[in-house]
């Protein structure tokens, strides 16, 4: 499928990379068709992942693994919630947060409430709310995010 996008330009996106999202996002509702766009060519889900949507060329969405920010994440969620993404299993599922980035850096943040979560197997997602109240919209990230670039540079 080929897709015009602001941020990439023309690409081209196999099928079976396209993602089915039936209720849209959080704000989006009618936006049903995405695709992940990694910031780097290995795919590496340790940094920072494009949520390009299909149906709207000018609407990417930066999302990361919450893994990388809160290791300990482990969200509580109702199964009826998860009834969007079909029959899976564990190792099948992706979860994913939404990354807000402000003019200050030093105010980004993720949003641990509201993840996104995607069965591989059959391409299917939902964001869904989760339960736990420990999980806040705004979780601050940026010093996390130094303390994992320092790591690296050592």
């Amino acid at each position: 499928m080929k897709a015009s996008t602001r941020l990439f330009g023309d690409i081209d996106i196999e099928d079976d990379k396209i993602l089915i999202l039936e209720n849209g996002i959080i704000g989006f509702p009618d936006m049903k068709k995405f695709t992940l766009i990694y910031d780097n060519e290995s795919g590496n889900q340790q940094s920072i992942i494009w949520l390009q949507s299909m149906d709207e060329p000018h609407f990417a969405m930066p999302v990361l693994s919450p893994s990388l920010v809160k290791p300990d994440y482990n969200p509580m969620v109702n199964d009826d919630l998860l009834t969007p993404l079909g029959e899976f299993n564990n190792e099948d599922l992706v979860v994913l947060v939404t990354l807000k980035v402000p003019a200050n850096a030093k105010d980004m943040t993720v949003n641990l409430k509201a993840p996104i979560i995607i069965n591989y197997a059959n391409k299917k997602g939902a964001q869904i709310i989760v339960e736990n109240e420990d999980y806040p919209v705004r979780y601050p990230i940026y010093d996390i995010l130094q303390s994992i670039k320092e790591e690296a540079n050592k």
